[in-house]
């Protein structure tokens, strides 16, 4: 039931293996690489790894390089996902061009989650963009409040990771527990 696919790559922090990513692309799904992208050798190497999408993550960016970064993705024709934490990163966000934001609930700094804030972020995304909500979902609750607070997708990672039947558990966060469609 995914649309996409969320791919680490990176072996020190999050042990990825080499080839994660070109196996999670023969899915037939858009791949994010999410990982930390500071440099544009990132992006050439996610373009050879199969992948559709980077992260850009506004915290660990100076603007001139994530709009550097944002154009370069959209050069080699990949999608930039642009991850932001507060109100100031939305605006630096859009201020490099992104067409695509997402709003982390997790604290990169802390570590914790506050699963309110992309709800409360929200409305300062445009019309246009395309918006994600992204940590912290548990329960198809968590899901429909997104849903319903109208972002374009949400990004699932720990949740189904931590699951010993992952398939199945996206299907109850998607409403579809029996196979069906809601």
């Amino acid at each position: 039931g995914a649309s996409a696919i969320s791919c680490l790559t990176d072996a020190t922090y999050f042990g990825a293996r080499p080839g994660d990513l070109e196996h999670a692309a023969s899915a037939g799904l858009p791949v994010l690489r999410k990982d930390f992208v500071i440099d544009e050798i990132q992006i050439d190497e996610s373009v050879a790894m199969g992948a559709s999408a980077v992260l850009l993550i506004v915290r660990i960016l100076e603007p001139p390089r994530l709009a550097a970064l944002v154009r370069h993705s959209a050069a080699h024709g990949l999608d930039a996902l642009v991850e932001v934490h507060d109100e100031s990163e939305i605006d630096q966000a859009l201020d490099a061009g992104a067409t695509m934001v997402g709003v982390n609930n997790r604290d990169l700094g802390t570590l914790a989650v506050d699963s309110g804030r992309a709800l409360r972020l929200k409305a300062r995304i445009p019309a246009g963009v395309l918006s994600v909500a992204e940590s912290g979902v548990k329960t198809r609750d968590d899901v429909k409040l997104i849903e319903d607070a109208g972002f374009s997708a949400v990004l699932i990672g720990e949740t189904l990771a931590r699951s010993s039947d992952p398939a199945a558990k996206l299907r109850e966060l998607l409403g579809r527990a029996h196979g069906g469609r809601s």
